[in-house]
C-alpha cells in the first residue's frame, strides 16, 4: 500500500465511501499499468497550469510520455494550452462542482481511451480549491499541492487538511518572490509544521528554476 493511502486510511476511517471504492479501483489500474498517477491541488491562480505545461513538455523532451486531465469549472482553455506541450490532455468541466471525484476521472480516462500501459505519468490538474479537494481520493500515488509566493506565507496553518494530505508541496511563481516580500524559509516552516518530512520544492515555471529538481523527483519514479 502506498505511503498516500495509509495516510488516507488514518485520517478517514470508517467503511469506504463510494468514491474511496472507486479510487481504490483506480489506483489498482494506474499500479497494474506502471503509471504514476498525481493529483494537483492548490487555490486558483497559484500557477498550477502554467508548472504542468513546463513539465509536460520537459517530459516529453525527455521522451517520456505523461498525459493530463484538467479539471475546471467550465472551458477546455487549460486543455488548449497544454496540448502544445505535445502530451495526451483532456479537459474534464465540473460545471458546478469545485473538485473532482473518483468517478470523473474513471469516466474520462474511458471516454478517452488511452492505453495507461503506454504511459509513464497522468497528472490530474484538480480544480482550484483549497478546501473541497482535500476529501477526494482519486487513485493517485501521490497528492502534490502548489502554493505561489503571492499568497503568503500562513497559507498552510490556514489550510491544514489540504496540506497535511499532500505528499509534496511545490512553491510556485518564485521569480516573484523578492517583489511580493515572501519569507520563503517561514513559508517552509508553516508547510513542515502541519505535513513533517514533506517534500518541497521551489519554483518558477516562467524561468525554469527548480524545475531541475522537481523533473528529477519524477523521474527516479
Amino acid at each position: 500500500m502506498s505511503t498516500l493511502s495509509t495516510r488516507l486510511l488514518e485520517i478517514r476511517t470508517g467503511v469506504l465511501s463510494k468514491n474511496d471504492q472507486l479510487a481504490a479501483r483506480l489506483r489498482e489500474r494506474f499500479q497494474a499499468a506502471g503509471v504514476l498517477a498525481l493529483n494537483l491541488v492548490s487555490s486558483p491562480g497559484s500557477g498550477k497550469t502554467a508548472l504542468l505545461e513546463r513539465t509536460l513538455a520537459e517530459l516529453v523532451r525527455a521522451g517520456r510520455r505523461p498525459a493530463a486531465l484538467v479539471g475546471d469549472l467550465a472551458t477546455d482553455n487549460d486543455a488548449r494550452r497544454l496540448e502544445r506541450s505535445g502530451a495526451l490532455v483532456r479537459q474534464i468541466e465540473t460545471r458546478d462542482m469545485c473538485h473532482l471525484e473518483a468517478e470523473m476521472i474513471a469516466a474520462h480516462l474511458d471516454a478517452a481511451g488511452w492505453n495507461l500501459a503506454e504511459l509513464d505519468y497522468l497528472f490530474i490538474e484538480n480544480v482550484g480549491n483549497l478546501v473541497c479537494p482535500s476529501g477526494y481520493d482519486l487513485g493517485e500515488q501521490a497528492r502534490v499541492v502548489l502554493l505561489s509566493v503571492t499568497e503568503g506565507e500562513d497559507k498552510p496553518v490556514k489550510y491544514p487538511v489540504l496540506f497535511n494530505s499532500a505528499d509534496v508541496a511545490i512553491i510556485t511563481k518564485l521569480d516573484l518572490a523578492e517583489a511580493c516580500g515572501i519569507d520563503l524559509a517561514l513559508t517552509r516552516r508553516n508547510i513542515e509544521e502541519v505535513r513533517p518530512g514533506i517534500t518541497i520544492f521551489e519554483t518558477s515555471a516562467r524561468t525554469g528554476a527548480g524545475m531541475d529538481a522537481w523533473l528529477a523527483w519524477l523521474m527516479a519514479r
